[in-house]
């Protein structure tokens, strides 16, 4: 049976806070305007930070999406940087009404978690995989194959929280991260992954299947 839970990320509570006390201390000077629109942020804030119950793939072999939004690549290539490699790559640009929590794409053990402090262009943007600000977490399987997960901070995404730690055991779908305000996730499969998705797909994190290994 599923617990109770408040579905929101905790990472969320002290801008929600903060916004809420701002909001009561206008209300109580009588500024009303400022206190409407301080309500108005608590409200979009509150439901930025939503962290809804997602209903998992049963198959064990799928590839399940690590964000919500729109994929706005799907390209192979050689991966020089996180697992040297040819592989395929699946870009996928979460706006700032998606929810935004990631989640695991695999299961596995994280071999490394790499941060890399960078730019901050538009997400959606050829050059933001290339220089921007992202955390990459890099996963082998129970089969021993490799793939990278990478989180990407965006033009008003300026915060990116990764919880995997190396040698952890992760499982997929498990939250493992979030980036505030917009941003994007790539990931990098094993060349010969099945894609079950192509540009211009809408996605959502947990439940849609973005192809096999």
């Amino acid at each position: 049976m599923k617990k109770p839970e408040i579905p929101i990320a905790r990472e969320g509570l002290p801008f929600i806070l903060f916004c809420a006390f701002a909001t009561l201390i206008c209300a109580v000077l009588g500024y009303s305007i400022a206190a409407l629109l301080g309500l108005l942020v608590t409200f979009f804030v509150t439901w930025f930070f939503r962290d809804p119950f997602r209903i998992l793939p049963v198959d064990k072999k799928a590839i399940i999406c690590p964000a919500d939004g729109k994929v706005i690549a799907v390209r192979e290539m050689f991966d020089e940087r996180f697992l040297q490699q040819d592989v395929v790559r699946i870009s996928i640009f979460m706006n700032v009404f998606n929810v935004h929590v990631n989640r695991v794409p695999f299961s596995g053990t994280v071999e490394r978690v790499l941060f890399k402090p960078g730019m901050f262009y538009a997400a959606d943007k050829h050059q933001a995989a290339l220089h921007n600000e992202y955390c990459a977490m890099i996963v082998t399987t129970a089969s021993q194959q490799r793939y990278a997960a990478v989180q990407i901070a965006g033009l008003i995404a300026r915060r990116i929280v990764c919880w995997a730690e190396p040698g952890g055991r992760i499982e997929g779908g498990q939250r493992y991260g979030l980036i505030r305000f917009g941003s994007r996730v790539d990931l990098y499969l094993p060349k010969g992954t099945e894609v079950t998705v192509r540009e211009g797909s809408k996605v959502r994190a947990g439940e849609t299947v973005l192809g096999r290994m």
